[in-house]
């Protein structure tokens, strides 16, 4: 198939387009290489695909309307995974502009080549932020999320509300992925692993927020793209048995699927530094700060839809994955 990716200069996207393209697909690669964390990594990422057949780099912002309206009329993709976006819970406490216009602009703008391009099949990444104030373990689909505590997470919110919108009123299927924590090789430097594992190997003390008493559904990136690929082959389609006088969230009269993709296994913070402390060979030094504006206590994901539905449940273990990831910060930055 010829798939629309956006965000394939970033972690989860890159580690997609390259499963994509070893089945044989085509690949529309779509990233505006914005300086949000360090552009020299994601021009790395870049630089493993663009030598593959198959892949075509297209760099333009997807908040851009014309410039996206111009990539789907060009390349006519059937299928669309739309993981753009910015990203990151603290940072939407300085800078709430960027997630309106990426998370929200953007997102209006992939629906919009969707539905003038007949595409197939949109499958966009939410995040497990959007369960929000809810306190009931664990988290699960079928759960209200009207209660988001970051504007990510309201923005991600508003994606699906916007998805159901176009399912229902164009017929086009859309399936949501609210994402659990993702981390492994070539992962996100604000991201709390990549944190730790440079601050320990450079002696730097590291913030432990909460008082290391997170707890986290912590996911390794290779699960996440397993169950992309899945969700991205399993068309979403009405539920025959969804009632207005009972609505399911998870669901819909339209065309219109959500999904947790989460480890189904959550661990808490001081754990998971200790499992990094032995990969690495040191003892951090641990700066213990409270829970932060924007921040939840706890993510657990219920996978049982994802199961249900696709067959898939994420089973890498943490020790496995944080060994991966150690091992390939060390020959990246040669530590």
């Amino acid at each position: 198939m010829k798939i629309l990716v956006t965000g394939t200069a970033g972690f989860i996207g890159s580690h997609l387009a390259h499963r994509l393209l070893d089945r044989g697909d085509e690949v529309i690669g779509v990233d505006n290489v914005n300086d949000y964390y360090d552009v020299s990594l994601k021009e790395a990422r870049l630089a493993r695909l663009t030598v593959k057949p198959g892949f075509t780099e297209v760099r333009q912002d997807v908040a851009d309307r014309e410039a996206m309206a111009e990539v789907f009329k060009e390349h006519q993709p059937e299928r669309v995974v739309h993981l753009a976006a910015q990203a990151g819970v603290r940072y939407s406490l300085e800078n709430p502009h960027a997630y309106v216009d990426a998370n929200l602009v953007g997102f209006m703008n992939i629906l919009e080549g969707c539905r003038h391009n007949e595409v197939k099949h949109l499958v966009y990444a939410s995040s497990s932020s959007v369960y929000g104030a809810n306190e009931a373990m664990p988290f699960s689909v079928h759960d209200n999320v009207d209660h988001p505590l970051s504007l990510y997470a309201a923005s991600k919110k508003a994606n699906e509300l916007m998805a159901h919108t176009y399912s229902h009123l164009y017929g086009l299927p859309t399936t949501g992925l609210r994402f659990f924590t993702v981390y492994g090789p070539w992962g996100r430097p604000d991201m709390a692993l990549f944190i730790f594992t440079r601050k320990i190997l450079a002696g730097e003390p590291i913030d432990v927020f909460n008082h290391g008493h997170h707890k986290r559904d912590f996911t390794y990136i290779d699960d996440i793209v397993e169950g992309v690929i899945r969700t991205l082959d399993h068309v979403a389609e009405p539920n025959a048995s969804w009632s207005g006088q009972n609505p399911d969230p998870g669901t819909s009269k339209a065309p219109y699927r959500i999904y947790n993709i989460g480890s189904n296994n959550p661990v808490e913070l001081s754990r998971f530094i200790e499992i990094i402390e032995e990969r690495v060979g040191r003892k951090a030094q641990k700066n213990l700060l409270p829970l932060q504006a924007g921040d939840v206590p706890a993510t657990y994901a219920d996978v049982d839809a994802l199961i249900d539905d696709v067959g898939y449940k994420p089973a890498t273990t943490v020790d496995e994955g944080i060994a991966n990831f150690v091992d390939w910060y060390r020959d990246f930055y040669k530590v």
